[in-house]
């Protein structure tokens, strides 16, 4: 019954127009589009806690693949990897089924991921939660095949290999397998696509094969998809700005050795290519991965670097040291000096070398030859020599004007024989300074060739293996 008020009431009688209720005035609800009366009755008794098969005992067949995007980073401290991929599942939902004529020719929609089943599949080797964008549906097609794309950045545990930085080469793996349910995981192609890799940066991708295989627990069989990302590194920047400097520094170091030593200026230069090559090292600290499980190859090159430099700088102290004895401690030294004289040249015969031994044994009885050139020149003049020779230096008022000149020439031949002396004595001790400085060089020389072939040999015992 619809009630009207008496003044639309007598209006309406009036106007002699029909009286039409109310209730006829309201227009009707649209129908249901297709699409959302398929997914209501896809979705109306549907359970997503349930396995969708009508069998229980049949396995859900799981088609994996991926597509490698770019290697964001590689921790060689932590053992972590950072990778970005394109992850596929596609599988049989035999409850998202039906025929598309009775529902205007859809053959396929996009449902909600938590409205449906989604099987349960992680990678093993997955450490940390990464940034990946949350990707809410999934698509199905009538014949119930539901296909699930979302990119993912994992983090994922690697065993990485660091000895030959920076020409390493990683193998990291990604394994793919049911937390709770055996079944069958089976890629759909036999390689992962490698085209869409940002091939650019410091990671050089080489290939990616997966192999299958189920692990038996509990008298189950859980299958597993591993995947092999092989990765290598670009060394050039590592080259160019770690090694070839370095390399660089050692060179000059060697050729610094022809520097003269009584110059004053090897121990500056030497020291200054310690000073910056420290400087150099301690700069690119953080390029060099660090690790605690082996170190790494370039490191002891490093090392092994900084102690020759340090050698080389306590050579040249020891030579410019023996270039600075005093007179008193050269003749002190004089006796070693001769054994090392005679034993350290090569083109020097034994005649020789005991030969310039004598000598050096006569530079330090130079006093005694003194007082017997004065008796021979009294001799030859008919002088009787004093107790004191020396006493012939000072003049007296009775002595003759010959006396007087002879005190003077025997004066001056005592000064200048003197002189001679100690210029021969220091000349010879710097020719031995000399040989030391060049013994010392084949010593440096004969370490660093031995340090280059034990460092090829590693190189070459890693490459092999």
């Amino acid at each position: 019954i619809v009630r009207m008020s008496p003044v639309l009431l007598l209006s309406l009688l009036l106007s002699g127009k029909p009286i039409i209720p109310q209730a006829e005035l309201v227009p009707e609800k649209p129908k249901r589009s297709a699409l959302n009366q398929l997914t209501r009755l896809l979705l109306r008794k549907y359970n997503c806690g349930v396995r969708p098969v009508q069998n229980w005992t049949k396995p859900t067949t799981i088609y994996i693949d991926l597509i490698i995007k770019s290697v964001l980073d590689v921790d060689g401290q932590t053992q972590k990897v950072t990778t970005s991929i394109w992850y596929r599942q596609i599988w049989n939902d035999e409850f998202l089924v039906w025929d598309p004529e009775e529902f205007d020719g859809i053959t396929e929609i996009s449902l909600s991921s938590d409205a449906i089943w989604v099987p349960d599949v992680i990678i093993s080797e997955f450490v940390d939660v990464g940034k990946s964008p949350v990707i809410p549906y999934v698509y199905v097609n009538c014949s119930g095949t539901v296909k699930n794309y979302k990119p993912i950045q994992v983090v994922s545990a690697c065993h990485l290999e660091m000895y030959a930085f920076p020409f390493d080469k990683q193998n990291c793996t990604l394994t793919f397998r049911s937390w709770l349910h055996s079944g069958k995981l089976l890629t759909r192609t036999q390689r992962v696509l490698c085209t869409q890799f940002m091939n650019d940066g410091e990671w050089e991708l080489l290939s990616v094969p997966s192999h299958y295989w189920t692990l038996n627990l509990e008298d189950r069989d859980y299958a597993q998809i591993q995947f092999n990302v092989l990765i290598r590194r670009r060394p050039l920047l590592y080259v160019v700005s770690l090694l070839i400097p370095s390399i660089f520094f050692m060179v000059v170091d060697v050729t610094s050795f022809y520097l003269p030593p009584n110059s004053g200026t090897r121990i500056t230069f030497k020291t200054s290519i310690l000073l910056g090559f420290t400087v150099i090292r301690v700069n690119l600290m953080d390029e060099i991965p660090a690790t605690a499980i082996k170190t790494p190859l370039i490191g002891v090159f490093f090392a092994v670097c900084m102690a020759l430099l340090v050698l080389s700088l306590a050579m040249s102290i020891f030579v410019v040291k023996l270039l600075h004895y005093s007179e008193k401690e050269v003749k002190e030294m004089s006796m070693s000096a001769c054994l090392l004289d005679k034993y350290g040249s090569m083109d020097q015969s034994f005649i020789e070398s005991a030969f310039t031994s004598m000598k050096t044994l006569d530079d330090m009885e130079q006093s005694e030859g003194r007082r017997e050139n004065i008796i021979y020149l009294y001799n030859r003049f008919d002088l009787s020599p004093e107790p004191d020779l020396f006493s012939l230096t000072e003049v007296s008022n009775n002595d003759s004007p010959l006396e007087k000149i002879l005190q003077e020439v025997v004066s001056l031949r005592l000064y200048l024989q003197e002189e001679d002396n100690e210029g021969s004595s220091q000349s010879y001790w710097v020719e031995l300074c000399l040989k030391v400085d060049k013994l010392l060089f084949c010593v440096y020389l004969l370490i660093m060739l031995i340090y280059v072939m034990t460092l090829l040999l590693l190189w070459g015992v890693w490459s092999s293996a």
